[in-house]
């Protein structure tokens, strides 16, 4: 696959942008700003805990990011019209596929090094069903950056349904490359699914030499 898909690379957690309205509840700016707050709080004490080996904090993290982002919704949301296309296998393949992208690479972008600092900036209330909140995350010897967290109340839980970086929304930049990558051969999610376990591959090695 020549284009790096979902969270790869610098515009790792670019998106997961708003989720259609049905099984959406109002959410208001405090409960929004506060949950990503607490999420924030845990990642960053899993990260510096000097008690911890590298295996649990990527364990830590993943099961925060778990919690935190509405994962199957999104990956449902970028799978799109081909989800009906898909066989109950595939569908199954591509979630379990979908769910370790998403946490490896929000994984990285965070860091693995202890010395994370993690900060809000602005609120915004979106809608009533939708706020944006903005975060800093700061690292050892790397310049901080922003990322933007939309929270939405899905079955009567807070969860993050879109993640934007650098302006980019990935759900939607997704989307339209994993359409892409079905539509290069012959409308196949299998060829998407081998895509996704090779891009796997890759961060798996990626992790091992840090």
């Amino acid at each position: 696959m020549k284009r790096r898909l979902l969270l790869s690379a610098p515009v790792l957690a670019a998106g997961l942008v708003a989720l259609s309205r049905s099984g959406h509840a109002e959410i208001d700016l405090a409960r929004a700003t506060a949950f990503i707050q607490q999420a924030g709080n845990e990642l960053v004490l899993a990260i510096n805990d000097p008690r911890l080996d590298l295996t649990t904090r990527r364990d830590r993290v993943a099961a925060t990011l778990r919690r935190t982002i509405d994962i199957e919704g999104t990956g449902r949301f970028i799978l799109g019209r081909y989800v009906r296309q898909a066989s109950p296998a595939e569908l199954a393949e591509y979630n379990r596929l979908f769910d370790d992208i998403i946490v490896r690479n929000l994984s990285a972008r965070f860091g693995e090094y202890r010395g994370v600092r993690f900060s809000l900036g602005r609120s915004q209330q979106r809608t009533e069903e939708d706020v944006l909140v903005n975060t800093i995350v700061e690292r050892p010897n790397t310049a901080a950056f922003s990322l933007d967290w939309r929270v939405s109340e899905i079955n009567g839980q807070p969860k993050v349904v879109d993640v934007i970086a650098e302006g980019t929304s990935l759900r939607l930049t997704t989307r339209s490359e994993y359409s892409a990558v079905i539509q290069r051969n012959g409308g196949r999610v299998a060829a998407l699914l081998d895509a996704m376990r090779n891009q796997i591959t890759q961060l798996a090695a990626r992790e091992g030499r840090g």
